[in-house]
């Protein structure tokens, strides 16, 4: 893929957390124990709501979404995140680095248009309870979560590929944890401005109208909840919102942090993509699990379920004489 003279490196060097050598091994460690929480938390989530009809609803439909794209995030960046922790080497080949461009820009974008359609899913269910069936029937959950990914998608092919196309100064190192449009950007010799105003005209509907879609969606759940006669209806109404607003506040706090405030150093940075990419995905099930009586209610039925299988010994039928 040439460029001129330039040409699309093989490999690229992610420095990740090389300036804290003194960090590396005791992240590692962190890394590689998030992974595997990440891996079994998730995995179980979408497996109770294939194998138990009472999780077959439209909260636990985008759920399950939302676990598969954590389990997306997660398998992309983390593996290659511990090899470089683990050891000197720090380079990433090629394809692996334009893996890692699509998929977290994919999966980011789309997280942020699962978590405003969840948010619209509460509001309907809290506002509109008896026009709930009708209003989220299943074939509306699919078109929803069909947008939400194929808008992700889209706004990747259009970020990562127009980043591709610029050519690479010398160097291919890059101070991040991962291969990410921003960081990619940096390493162009020509004119970026092209790439820039597509990065934020492209983020526009995640990060600025799904997070407002989601205020609004609270505000007209806050405003029914208060209406509420009992104090017990309040409790119940609020317990199934804040699971999921607890996982909104982790995942837009931090961003709007970061592009709010003036451009951020290099490590910290880092610590907050390390956030998004292994701490956020780690805590998902882990909320929606302590937090659920229902996924509690149905890990339970398994296991007993499976008690009896295991312990349940058919009789011997006795010889007729």
């Amino acid at each position: 893929m040439e460029r001129g003279n330039m040409s699309f490196p093989n490999t690229f060097v992610l420095l990740g957390f090389s300036e804290f050598p003194w960090l590396e091994k005791p992240l590692f460690a962190v890394v590689l124990f998030s992974y595997l929480l990440t891996l079994v938390g998730n995995s179980t989530i979408i497996l109770l709501s294939l194998v138990d009809p009472r999780l077959q609803t439209p909260m636990y439909f985008f759920l399950d979404n939302l676990s598969l794209l954590d389990l997306c995030i997660t398998c992309t960046i983390v593996p290659q995140l511990l090899a470089n922790l683990w050891g000197p080497e720090k380079t990433i080949p090629s394809r692996g680095c334009i893996t890692q461009l699509y998929v977290y820009t994919w999966v980011g974008t789309t997280e942020c248009a699962v978590l405003a359609v969840m948010a619209i899913d509460r509001y309907v269910a809290i506002c509109r309870p008896l026009q709930y069936t009708l209003i989220m029937h299943p074939s509306v959950c699919v078109q929803m979560a069909t947008a939400s990914w194929s808008s992700g998608l889209t706004s990747s092919l259009l970020q990562a590929t127009l980043t591709l196309q610029l050519p690479l100064c010398g160097h291919h190192t890059l101070d991040h944890l991962f291969c990410e449009v921003p960081v990619l950007i940096k390493l162009a010799c020509g004119e970026t401005s092209a790439n820039e105003l597509a990065m934020v005209v492209g983020n526009i509907p995640f990060a600025m109208v799904a997070p407002l879609l989601v205020v609004i969606s609270y505000t007209f759940i806050a405003r029914a909840v208060l209406k509420l006669p009992s104090a017990e209806g309040r409790h119940k109404a609020l317990s199934t919102c804040s699971s999921h607003l607890l996982v909104v506040t982790m995942y837009f706090g931090p961003g709007i942090y970061m592009y709010l405030q003036p451009p951020a150093k290099s490590s910290q940075a880092k610590f907050l993509s390390f956030f998004y990419c292994v701490i956020t995905p780690m805590l998902n099930p882990l909320i929606y699990t302590l937090r659920n009586k229902d996924v509690q209610t149905a890990w339970k039925r398994i296991l007993q379920s499976q008690g009896r299988v295991k312990f349940w010994k058919p009789r011997r039928s006795l010889p007729v004489s």
